[in-house]
């Protein structure tokens, strides 16, 4: 047995620090050649590195959160150099292991994940290792809280990582350790918890500083009877074959969006407020933040104004899944020009959404109801469903932001214009 020191690697584009966001071993852990060692997110992407060597881990190198330069040592192993054969370690580690999560890049500013159905591992021997559980460390504090082993869940995440949802049908199923006790409505709750901001929300809240601090934002908000809008969309989806995904309001609201541009070409731009031009781009590509299990992301849907309503939905399926499951590529995850919030069920009468740095607008979509409204002197029910804007006050005046939203309103109010 021999040392074998592995230095952070060059993970390419031009990277020549990463963060350590979470590590998957500790010392003194008996490793085989491929396992994950430590998630290192860059500015480009979060990589699982996986381990080069046989062997036990006798160091570590960096905290969370703390950076490491490209070819500094990461981790020391105590391994045979001759090639001796893996380590082999019990099966519940192994599986627990799992493959490599392929590289994620990074987004910035909702659809709800719909995580893929658990399954549940039979019950690990005591000499499991919990160090090869990949979970959060909001899941992680839940089970305690609960009284359950994470070892005894199979994640159905990438690499075998556990998700909300595992977690909650293990619980669901009677698999909380027995003689855990409920919270009493009269126990008072005096525990601080310290979260560091590291990872993926740390790149968050750089985005979001960046974007609040540099962007004069002005807001607007309207109203839109989208009544007709429901008819058609039903219409469409009940005779929708097996190939065509269902449709949602965000596929109208992005070919109605791609059809105006033209005529408001101030609102699709970017702004390089250091060289001081905005570039106003032809194609519109529009980004749909996206909350996941990892946080928010914005998948982008590029060249809607070259899509049918079947298409978009079918591509904002694709890519929104893809950040989700952490398969989204880099370009997936770059390049919108517009970008939709959808807070969905959250519904909402209003926000105050914060523009995707460098473009100069963001569009908030509301939850659709249905109202009492006044229509030629009568009170019907209507479906209406409210809109939040946000425009950059230094290249967008508030008459060119709000007749954006008023051109959309008059498409998604008599949505056959969207086709015409």
């Amino acid at each position: 047995m021999g040392k074998h020191v592995f230095k952070l690697p060059d993970i390419g584009e031009g990277v020549v620090e990463g963060e350590v966001v979470q590590w998957h071993v500790a010392v003194g852990d008996a490793v085989s050649e491929d396992d994950p060692i430590v998630d290192v997110m860059t500015d480009k992407a979060t990589v699982t590195i996986p381990s080069p060597v046989s062997g036990v881990v006798s160091s570590l190198s960096g905290g969370i959160g703390e950076m490491i330069a490209v070819g500094s040592s990461l981790v020391e192993f105590d391994s045979d150099q001759a090639g001796a054969p893996p380590i082999k370690q019990d099966p519940v580690a192994e599986t627990e292991a799992g493959p490599i999560v392929p590289p994620t890049p990074e987004p910035t500013p909702s659809l709800e994940p719909v995580p893929a159905p658990p399954t549940h591992a039979p019950a690990p021997t005591p000499s499991a290792p919990s160090s090869k559980v990949l979970a959060s460390p909001a899941i992680r504090r839940r089970a305690r809280e609960a009284g359950v082993d994470l070892v005894q869940i199979r994640g159905s995440g990438p690499g075998g990582r556990i998700r909300h949802a595992d977690l909650d049908s293990f619980i669901a199923a009677d698999g909380a350790v027995s003689g855990a006790a409920p919270s009493a409505y009269s126990t008072k709750r005096t525990e601080t918890t310290a979260v560091k901001v590291v990872g993926l929300r740390r790149k968050i809240s750089e985005q979001m500083t960046l974007s609040k601090s540099r962007i004069p934002h002005f807001s607007y908000f309207e109203e839109v009877d989208v009544t007709e809008l429901e008819a058609l969309r039903q219409a469409l989806n009940t005779t929708r074959d097996e190939t065509q995904p269902k449709l949602t309001y965000l596929s109208f609201i992005m070919l109605a969006l791609s059809k105006i541009m033209p005529d408001h070409p101030e609102c699709n731009a970017h702004f390089d407020d250091v060289g001081e031009i905005v570039n106003r781009h032809a194609g519109v590509h529009i980004g749909v933040a996206t909350q996941t299990e990892r946080g928010l992301y914005v998948p982008v849907v590029k060249h809607v104004e070259a899509m049918d309503v079947w298409q978009a939905a079918a591509e904002l399926q694709r890519v929104a899944g893809a950040a989700r499951d952490g398969t989204a590529s880099l370009d997936d995850l770059t390049g919108s020009t517009f970008t939709i919030t959808s807070l969905g069920r959250d519904g909402g009468l209003g926000a105050t959404p914060i523009i995707n740095h460098p473009e100069v607008a963001i569009l908030g979509v509301h939850k659709a109801r249905e109202m009492p409204v006044v229509r030629s002197g009568q009170i019907v029910v209507r479906r209406i469903m409210n809109l939040s804007s946000a425009f950059d006050h230094r290249v967008v005046d508030g008459a060119d932001g709000a007749s954006l939203i008023q051109h959309l309103r008059k498409l998604l109010e008599h949505p056959a214009l969207i086709f015409m």
